[in-house]
Formats: C-alpha cells, structure tokens, sequence
C-alpha cells in the first residue's frame, strides 16, 4: 500500500496521516514502497529497502509564540524546540538534550554584508564546515543507540570534499566504529583532503580514480548488498541519512531568530551540491520557518537549476569546479525534493529558484565583495552572495535576502588568495592537520575493491 500523501501532508503542515494498518507513521521512504521505521532504523539504515530515502512523516509547524520565543534563545533551546517537532518520543527529552550539548558546541552567527543582504557563518565547528552540525549530531545520537548493542559498525561516506572531514572528526575513536571514507582522487583540496587522511585509527581514507558520483555509487552499491550487510554492520553516513538531515534544520530558524524582524519578506540561498542543505531549509519551511522563498544556488553542475527552469532532470556526469563540494552532477537529495512537493513542478517552482554560476563568476564576485567590503567568502559562500542576489532581484523590492557560508574560506586559500591577492588567516585547527602524514589507500571506482576492502 503506497502512501500518496507525503508532499501534500508536508506542504499543509498537517500531521495523523496514517498508512500501513492504521498505524500513525513515522520515517516513510520517498520511493513508498517501504514500511514506516522508528528513528534508531532509519538512522542505521541509510536509504530505504526500496531505494528511496526517508523523510518524516509529518509535523505540525510551530506555533507563531514557539517562533517568538526563539528570539534570545540559545542555540540549544532552539534545537530542542525543533527537532522536538520531527523527532518526538523517539529520543527521550534527557538524551536529545545531552547529545544536543554535546554535538552543536559552537556558534553560528548572521553577520551583516551589505545592504539588506546578510550571511549565516556555518564554518565556526571543529573541521570549518556547516557539515559538523550534521556528522557531530548523527555521531552523537548513533553513539546513543550503540552503547545499547554491542554490535560493531561499519560508517560509510562518500565526499566531495568537506562531508569526509565532519564525519571523520566526528567519529574518530568512537568506540565500535569504523569509518571508510571514499574521495575522488585529485578533485577535493588540499586541505580538505589533509582533514581526514591523517586521522588514522578507526578512520580509513580511500583514494578512487573517478569523480565524486562514482563514490557516492559505491556507497549506494554496498548498502544495497543485502549478503554483505549480513557480514558486516553498514551505515551511510552522507546526507542520504536522516540523521544529517535533521539537525540542519536548527540553524535555519536559529538564523532568522538573529535577524531584525523588518527583514521580510526574506530570501534564502543555499549553496548546493548534493542538496541536503536545502532539503533541511525545505522542511524547516514546513515547520514554520518565515521565508518568502529558497534560492538553490550551484555551479556548473546545475542539474536542479535546470529543472527548476524547464521541468526536465536529467542528471549528468559532474564537472570539476573551484567550488568542489558542489561538484555532484546526480545529487540524492533531489528524490527527497520531490516527495515534499509531491512531483508538483509548479508548487516548488513556486517556493525555490535555481541559479548557477561560473568559475568567472564565482572570482568576479569573490573579488569583488572583498574589495567594496573587507569581506572574505569561500568559493562555495561565493556562489551563495551569487544566488541571493539573484533572488532579490526577482523578489519584494523591500526584501532582505540571507546566504550560508558553508565553509570557511582558509579550507581553500588555492582559490581564494589569488582572487583577493592577500593571505588567508589559518585556523590553529586547521594548521594542526597539515605538518601530519596521509593514509591513503587508492582504489578503482570499481565495487568489487570496496567489498573486498569491506570484507576484509
């Protein structure tokens, strides 16, 4: 029986959908055509039996005085108060708070650019990405469910670039754990690779000679493999888990808690590359969240820019780009896109515009607003200054537009000091990692090397 609701109950915000015998839902597969799951299944399994990826089955949105009492709040409140919302009795309010403590530890402010245009520093956490927020939860609460069972497991992660360093900080030496990290050889930086290839321990780096699509496929193969997943203990942990999805909801209403409440009507862009990031913006949208409309900002690899034009996706092979994280030219989270907006092309036209950029573009512009500002964007954040401007030149001439600065822009100082022609300040925490020796094992994008390196 296929639930035919999803998109719909999330657009009105309504919640007692109930499929499946009657029993009220609450973790459904975007494909429908598997059962509803608790919390700890979804957060273990990664993509559903059936291929698709799950979604909560619904919330009710906060309520206007939940929304105003976010104002002043502190971080962690406003993570209670919203993942309270798509997780309820699942966690025990004790837990969810203790992990929530531990996990989202540092800030994350809106910083004033321009004229009615404001940032979200996402790059504050341990490794510099807005990616801590979702590995340093997910981590957290897969911690809680293993003490429970004494099963090792086995973490999966493809990147492109800033995904593997979160995931990696965030596990390592968690006691159980073993975390394999796939990259595309030669397409991430640096810097970024030096994040996770030194950890060592219970982390293992593996170098493969394809793009990033042909990790996240191999990712995909091996939690598909249902004899392999009878040896070994596998989880994903890219934003096709829930677990990363969830969390990311927070800063959104943190952000909007921060800024005056004359910036109305407001426009977000989102920089995007597997479109997690903006699928967590979409479903904060369903809670409440007072945005006028998303703006879906990419490079090159525009595969939902292009829908969102014509109607027609067709995902392709990704193209290598200064703003590498973004480099995916078959993003996942486009099935979750879809389901909240029941395949209505009109409905998330209405509530996203896509836009894409250059590499020029993303130089100009990063030249450009240090010049007139003094202030330092990354390549990623970049095409998001990009892709709010661009929303508020279609939007409310009084509109007041916020973009995420993903990454902090030392993560890619190859990049952006030529642009800038001034040196990037180098975090402590980041200097730490780059003096220490790689471990890396090279691998052809082939699935029989990772399951012979996951058997033995």
């Amino acid at each position: 029986m296929r639930p035919t609701c999803i998109g719909d109950s999330w657009r009105r915000g309504t919640s007692g959908c109930r499929w499946w015998g009657g029993l009220t839902l609450r973790y459904i597969s975007t494909a429908g055509q598997s059962p509803p799951v608790s919390l700890e299944e979804a957060l273990f399994a990664g993509p559903a039996p059936d291929g698709g990826l799950y979604l909560p089955e619904t919330s009710e949105p906060l309520t206007d005085e939940a929304r105003q009492r976010l104002r002043g709040q502190e971080l962690a409140d406003t993570a209670m108060a919203v993942l309270s919302a798509v997780i309820g009795d699942d966690v025990e309010s004790n837990v969810l708070c203790g992990v929530i403590e531990r996990s989202l530890d540092f800030p994350m402010p809106v910083v004033a650019v321009e004229d009615r245009v404001s940032v979200l520093e996402l790059f504050h956490g341990p490794t510099l990405s807005f990616k801590d927020v979702g590995a340093r939860f997910m981590a957290g609460l897969m911690g809680h469910y293993l003490r429970q069972d004494d099963r090792e497991l086995t973490v999966l992660v493809a990147t492109s670039g800033d995904t593997g360093s979160a995931i990696a900080h965030a596990f390592h030496g968690l006691s159980g754990v073993t975390v394999k990290v796939l990259f595309p050889r030669g397409r991430i930086s640096a810097r970024q690779q030096k994040q996770f290839t030194t950890l060592g321990g219970n982390i293992q780096s593996f170098a493969v000679d394809g793009v990033f699509d042909d990790c996240q496929r191999l990712v995909r193969q091996a939690l598909a493999d249902t004899a392999l997943r009878r040896k070994r203990r596998l989880a994903s942990a890219n934003s096709i888990n829930l677990g990363r999805l969830l969390p990311q909801m927070i800063y959104y209403f943190h952000a909007v808690a921060q800024l005056p409440t004359s910036a109305q009507p407001l426009v977000i862009c989102t920089p995007s590359g597997n479109f997690g990031n903006l699928t967590a913006g979409l479903m904060a949208r369903r809670l409440g969240l007072p945005v006028s409309r998303f703006v879906a900002a990419t490079n090159a690899n525009d595969a939902v820019p292009a829908y969102l034009a014509s109607g027609q996706y067709q995902p392709r092979t990704s193209q290598a780009t200064i703003s590498n994280a973004m480099d995916v030219g078959a993003p996942s989270n486009f099935a979750r896109m879809l389901a909240l907006y029941g395949h209505n092309l009109l409905a998330m036209q209405d509530d996203i515009l896509g836009s894409a950029h250059t590499d020029d573009e993303t130089r100009t512009a990063m030249a450009d607003l240090h010049a007139r500002t003094g202030v330092l964007l990354d390549p990623h954040a970049t095409v998001g200054y990009l892709g709010v401007r661009a929303g508020l030149r279609v939007a409310d001439p009084k509109a007041h537009g916020l973009f995420l600065a993903t990454a902090h822009p030392a993560k890619f100082a190859e990049v952006v000091e030529p642009v800038t022609g001034e040196p990037v300040p180098l975090p402590q925490r980041l200097a730490a990692c780059l003096d220490r020796p790689e471990q890396v094992i090279d691998m052809p994008a082939d699935y029989a090397a990772l399951r012979d390196a996951l058997e033995s």
